[in-house]
């Protein structure tokens, strides 16, 4: 993975030569905002201008494959018309893709053993936005074609890799953070609105006014007259509900052992070495379990080590936190397959001291301090010379691994199997679905500490087909009732739910209400939401980048997410009232044992494509989320460091929060009788005002 910075004069019709002034203070400007994110690539820097510093690439290297300087960037074609800035990992099959580019009709030319400079075979090959069809990992990318004019930007399916952009002073800036844009003389502005309605979870909006993202699956091109166009070119797509599944259980069970097999197997290839991140979870162990099978029975290399070399996994551990300590499991996991395993020991103390540089690398806020503990863990590879690591990401999207999905589970019958104890009892499923929103309601709002959005704004339902998932993702989202009255007056109108639900495409809102399951639309709410929005951020790109670590989640594999979302809802989400499975151990902290969701099997069918190479523990264990712990003494480091970040002076410079509110919770969100929901008021004002301090963000005012 690497970091990118670009600059492009968005009118380029009439070219004219620049002075070495120009070029030079340019090139000034894309160094200093490599530095800005350094830690995205220490090992190499490279700028390239073209002659009229109309376009300048710039790009810092974490090197993974060939490790030569002919793996520097930016890349150039042979023809040296076509050149770009490649954050990521392209993986290709048994060298197939590089085979066909190089033979006829191709004929092109590596110069590199790196597997980014597919992209440039690929574009001169087949054109924008056709080469990106061809792209299998993780990535983002800038590219120039000189004969052309023209500028590509694009972004992996689900928005592993980041890709920001922003117009300032006539020229479109591009950066694979929004921190790279400081040294490009942009001077940051909340975005208000995007907080206030949570758009930013859902669209391409951020926090920051005037900075959007490049959608997951998407493109934008940039013409010589500063147009801008673009489009998708692959999105989430599930199987018809109105069609019968013909496929075995068995068949089934090995499609998908075999494709998450080969999306392991991909992401072993590098010329240094990788680890695993392992949890208490199935997603993680099953990685484990799968890379110690291809290393030491098929001989596979993991990054550079061989069979002889151990392999190492790396976990968190939140000492004196049984609930939320998984440690002990994942070590269990570990000895099982007799694999290394390296803890981090993240306290208190460790969470308030991280706590402020995690929100600035994140560039968001967070409602929990999970994503501290992951900022954390990040350091323990680095520290012990690994630069990949494999993740985990991405499972519960694909196989409904979340107790949120239930409720729309039940909504409909799954038609795709029709003899399923829940298609044939529709008074028993409706009977389920009553009983499990009823409880997630109060699991969210009671237990939880989430933020509670009151969930019945039957304008967006309606549009999304009565989802219910769209009303759970708001627990993610701050109330009204945290800002200034002027920002509640102004936004005092709309629904975040609403909002969110107007940054979906017509195209899929139309699938949702005609064509997929309410659990697969569920799925896709989620994975275009708070997946490629949040999660892939704080618990992502951003919180191991900080570190210069690569991560590599085969869940994310297209191929493999093609194969599953084509899969019935009933083998994902099971209906299992055994009482074997009433009693799995797991849950979250705050369920109740009695809760619905005993009754069901979250990703069912991946447990049994995994089983031969995980625990009995794991197989028969409960859906654990990785949170952190959310109750701290009075007057500990966690509070203290919140009344340092969260003064008045701080608090009221954002422009747009209630002190009052702020200075309510820092007294009721510590010690033995904590409010839950004051703590997390605190986490995401806390996050604001440690980014805008460091980003240097104007105060928010009325108007704008």
């Amino acid at each position: 993975m690497c970091g990118i910075s670009v600059s492009i004069a968005l009118d380029r019709r009439q070219r004219q030569p620049c002075t070495p002034e120009t070029r030079a203070e340019l090139e000034a400007k894309l160094s200093k905002s490599l530095d800005l994110i350094a830690h995205r690539g220490p090992d190499a820097k490279g700028i390239w201008i073209n002659d009229d510093a109309s376009i300048g690439l710039a790009h810092n290297r974490l090197s993974i494959n060939d490790l030569s300087p002919s793996g520097n960037q930016p890349h150039h074609s042979p023809s040296n018309k076509i050149h770009a800035v490649i954050n990521g990992e392209i993986y290709d099959p048994a060298d197939a893709l590089r085979t066909t580019l190089s033979s006829p009709p191709h004929n092109y030319t590596f110069h590199s053993q790196t597997d980014t400079e597919l992209v440039l075979a690929l574009y001169s090959a087949y054109g924008a936005p056709g080469f990106l069809s061809h792209l299998r990992g993780e990535f983002s990318l800038v590219l120039y074609d000189e004969d052309t004019g023209k500028v590509i930007l694009a972004r992996d399916r689900f928005g592993i890799k980041p890709l920001f952009w922003t117009v300032h002073e006539g020229r479109l800036l591009v950066a694979a953070e929004a921190k790279a844009f400081l040294a490009m003389g942009w001077v940051p502005e909340w975005d208000v609105g995007a907080v206030v309605e949570g758009v930013w979870q859902v669209g391409e909006r951020t926090l920051f006014r005037g900075v959007n993202k490049v959608a997951p699956g998407g493109w934008v091109e940039v013409g010589v007259d500063g147009g801008m166009v673009g489009g998708k070119y692959w999105d989430l797509e599930y199987a018809d509900k109105r069609e019968v599944e013909t496929r075995s259980v068995e068949e089934m069970v090995l499609g998908v052992r075999e494709r998450l097999i080969e999306a392991i197997r991909l992401r072993l290839r590098a010329d240094v070495p990788i680890g695993i991140y392992l949890s208490g979870g199935i997603d993680s162990s099953l990685l484990a379990g799968i890379v110690t099978h291809l290393v030491r029975d098929e001989g596979i290399k993991m990054g550079n080590r061989d069979a002889t070399s151990r392999i190492c996994c790396f976990s968190i551990e939140f000492p004196g936190e049984k609930i939320f300590d998984e440690s002990d499991i994942a070590e269990r996991t570990a000895n099982w397959l007799g694999v290394q395993i390296l803890k981090k020991r993240v306290d208190e103390t460790a969470m308030a001291e991280n706590f402020a540089d995690a929100a600035y690398h994140c560039e968001h806020h967070n409602m929990d301090l999970n994503t501290v503990g992951k900022f954390c863990l990040s350091t323990v590879p680095r520290d012990n010379g690994f630069k990949v690591v494999l993740t985990g990401e991405g499972s519960d999207e694909h196989f409904a691994g979340y107790s949120f999905f239930i409720p729309d589970m039940l909504r409909e019958p799954d038609l795709a199997m029709p003899e399923s104890a829940l298609s044939k009892d529709p008074a028993l499923r409706e009977q389920l679905q009553e009983r499990a929103q009823r409880d997630l309601d109060a699991l969210l709002s009671s237990r939880a500490g989430a933020f509670n959005h009151r969930m019945g704004d039957a304008e967006a339902y309606r549009d999304v087909n009565d989802v219910r998932l769209l009303g759970w993702a708001q627990a993610w989202q701050p109330t009204l009732h945290m800002f200034t009255p002027w920002a509640r007056e102004r936004w005092a109108a709309s629904s975040s739910a609403v909002a969110q639900a107007n940054e979906m495409s017509p195209e899929a809102k139309e699938k949702i209400r005609t064509k997929w399951h309410p659990l697969h639309a569920s799925q896709y709410l989620w994975s275009r939401s708070l997946l490629a929005n949040n999660l892939l951020t704080c618990l992502g790109d951003r919180t191991e980048m900080a570190h210069s670590i690569e991560a590599r989640p085969p869940f994310l594999d297209h191929v493999l997410s093609e194969y599953v979302n084509g899969l019935p809802p009933s083998v994902k989400l099971a209906y299992t009232p055994e009482e074997e499975n009433l009693d799995r151990k797991g849950g979250m902290p705050w369920e109740n044992r009695q809760n619905i969701t005993k009754a069901f099997t979250e990703k069912w069918i991946l447990r049994e494509a995994g089983k031969p190479y995980i625990t009995k523990e794991l197989y028969e264990r409960k859906k654990f989320p990785y949170v952190a712990p959310n109750r701290w003494p009075k007057d500990g480091p966690m509070h203290k460091k919140l009344r340092e970040i969260c003064t008045q002076e701080a608090v009221e410079e954002l422009g747009f929060v209630d002190w009052d509110i702020v200075r309510e919770a820092l007294d009721n969100a510590f010690g033995e009788d904590a409010d839950s929901l004051a703590f997390r008021v605190l986490l995401v004002v806390g996050g604001w005002v440690a980014i805008g301090q460091r980003f240097g963000v104007r105060r928010a005012e009325l108007g704008a």
